[in-house]
């Protein structure tokens, strides 16, 4: 088996029912090593770049409206990571569970911490693991910056960018 990545997205439910610490915990079973973390603010221009492949879908709009916290969780933040090691999608997906977190077997991430909403039928699945390579690849180019991975997993360059940025005052 290949050495892989995987990019994990702890989403807002999770930020807001303080699931981070147990998802990592299960997921550290997997022996797994972290490359990147970040808790991000995520932006509607980002929640569509994620989620591009499911654009012009019935339920597109509301996995932006989700990702980027939507009235429910208060939040718009995730917790961004990249897992590297072998066999890391297979591992990370099985662990993760099914999307629909009813279907998600109880041992999951999903089976234990998701939900659906009745009403809405929005579901809350508290976690995003990349699907396979090409996707992790896609994902982690967009969530992280080279600079960002305590590995270099991609070919990188230098270049020099002028941009406007926040810094302490």
């Amino acid at each position: 088996m290949a050495k892989e990545q995987s990019l994990v997205l702890i989403k807002p439910d999770g930020i807001v029912k303080s699931l981070t610490g147990n998802i990592i915990s299960i997921i550290s079973e997997s022996k797994l090593k972290v490359v990147g973390a970040k808790l991000i603010r995520v932006s509607e221009e980002l929640a569509k770049k994620h989620y591009i492949k499911h654009e012009g879908k019935d339920f597109y709009s509301g996995l932006i409206k989700y990702l980027t916290g939507g009235a429910q969780f208060h939040t718009n933040r995730v917790l961004a990571l990249v897992y590297e090691g072998e066999d890391a999608i297979r591992k990370l997906r099985n662990l993760v569970g099914d999307k629909n977190p009813e279907l998600a077997h109880p041992t999951t991430i999903r089976g234990k911490y998701g939900r659906i909403h009745s009403s809405t039928g929005v579901f809350e699945n508290v976690i995003h693991a990349s699907d396979t390579q090409e996707e992790a690849e896609r994902e982690i180019k967009l969530w992280f910056s080279p600079g960002e991975l305590a590995n270099v997993i991609f070919p990188a360059k230098e270049q020099e960018v002028s941009k406007k940025e926040k810094v302490w005052a």
